[in-house]
């Protein structure tokens, strides 16, 4: 008995901190356990909003958020060991600064009460169920990480920045021929304020929106509205090029050649219109692209074309390889278009896997393909030969015509 006591007691010693997650309902939505903590807590860490809801049995010194934000945390960390309390909205582990926290505080030195997030809260006003929508946050980030998700008949809650961003979203539907969904505009959740108005995308014309929202989004599209299809081999013309693009279906046996795995990051060498580095990030919001490109019109088409695709965290390197490519982040695998003949570059790409990742190569011209197939004899890996045909007019008839073959290296790095 007297050991599990001192155990209990060193765990409470190492539990400095206190994440608590408070509404707009202020202290009357806070259970007693988590008003004693603020009220014992020596120093108070949080936004303006929330030390003031609080203030009332606050006692220790309060310390409002830097402008700009750290991080870092490096204020909160420097009182490691004192009775320290941060105050977040809602949720803090719901794109919350208790996430920002735990990557720098280990788990047994924090505790945390949560509320309900603001996205819950948006459900159970709409009665929606939480299972069956999409939930995104837009808070600081671009509204264009949106378009993926703008799938028929879908509904999605979105945590935006601002009182502005609901008609940024609105006005970005109605481009896309997305304009007759419905808007619903939840502000305030949770406290005296709160309230709920209703749009449609291309008549949207709500004004003074409380900045603390979320947007409810019904989807409804008309058949030329750009949805982005949930497989790889997406339609070519989804993607502005200039004729460097791999071909849709080329692209979907390359996507599965490459296998990406959440987490994971690529680098698109020769990326030209970026397609292959677009469709891996749309595979998981977890997975990255460094897209090398060495013409800059096609470098700036790349940024283009992951931004219209909803992947605006594409990272776009100009330049040419081998030489581009030194001192890039290390890469879970490497995609290598196929018309280059570079020996170089292949042998660049080989060094910079680690162990275990994955190369795929793509060769359409002879000088390339004679580069895969010495590889190939070297190292081993899977080569295939890619062969297809399409249906064209011959005169008055139809004959297959068939597109230029694809050699295709698939290699694991031992």
């Amino acid at each position: 008995m007297p050991a599990e006591g001192s155990r209990a007691a060193k765990t409470a010693r190492e539990k400095w901190l206190t994440v608590i997650g408070i509404g707009e309902d202020g202290l009357a939505g806070l259970g007693d356990e988590a008003k004693r903590r603020i009220a014992e807590a020596e120093f108070i860490f949080g936004g303006k909003r929330h030390l003031a809801l609080a203030a009332s049995i606050t006692r220790g010194e309060t310390r409002p958020w830097p402008v700009p934000f750290d991080a870092e945390m490096r204020d909160v960390l420097a009182l490691s060991g004192k009775n320290v309390c941060v105050l977040a909205s809602g949720d803090p582990f719901f794109h919350g600064v208790g996430v920002t926290l735990a990557r720098k505080v280990k788990s047994q030195e924090m505790d945390v009460i949560p509320a309900p997030s603001a996205i819950s809260l948006a459900a159970a006003r709409l009665g929606w169920a939480l299972q069956d929508i999409e939930t995104i946050s837009l808070h600081g980030r671009p509204i264009d990480l949106i378009r993926p998700l703008l799938q028929p008949k879908a509904r999605l809650l979105a945590l935006t920045s601002d009182a502005e961003a609901p008609a940024a979203i609105a006005r970005l539907l109605a481009e896309l021929d997305f304009g007759a969904s419905q808007l619903t505009v939840l502000e305030a959740l949770g406290g005296p304020n709160e309230n709920q108005r209703m749009a449609r995308a291309d008549a949207f014309d709500l004004e003074n929106i409380n900045p603390l929202n979320v947007l409810a989004i019904e989807i409804d599209s008309n058949p030329q509205a750009r949805i982005l299809p949930l497989t790889s081999g997406r339609a070519d013309h989804l993607f502005e090029h200039d004729g460097q693009i791999t071909k849709h279906d080329i692209r979907a046996v390359t996507l599965s050649a490459l296998a990406p795995k959440r987490g994971e990051l690529l680098w698109d060498i020769g990326a030209g219109s970026g397609s292959i580095g677009i469709e891996w990030m749309l595979a998981h919001p977890s997975l990255r692209t460094i897209a090398i490109e060495a013409d800059p019109n096609r470098a700036a088409r790349i940024g283009r074309n992951a931004v219209a695709c909803g992947v605006p965290g594409l990272v776009v390197v100009e330049g040419s390889a081998p030489r581009a490519l030194a001192g890039l982040e290390t890469p879970d695998a490497i995609f290598i278009g196929g018309g280059g003949s570079d020996a170089g570059v292949l042998k660049a790409a080989i060094k910079a896997l680690p162990s275990g990742g994955r190369l795929v190569a793509n060769a359409v011209t002879l000088e390339m393909e004679s580069l895969l197939l010495a590889q190939h004899a070297k190292l081993g890996g899977d080569l295939t030969r890619i062969a297809i045909s399409r249906v064209a007019p011959v005169g008055s008839m139809q004959a297959w015509r068939p597109a230029m073959p694809v050699t295709q290296w698939n290699w694991v790095k031992p």
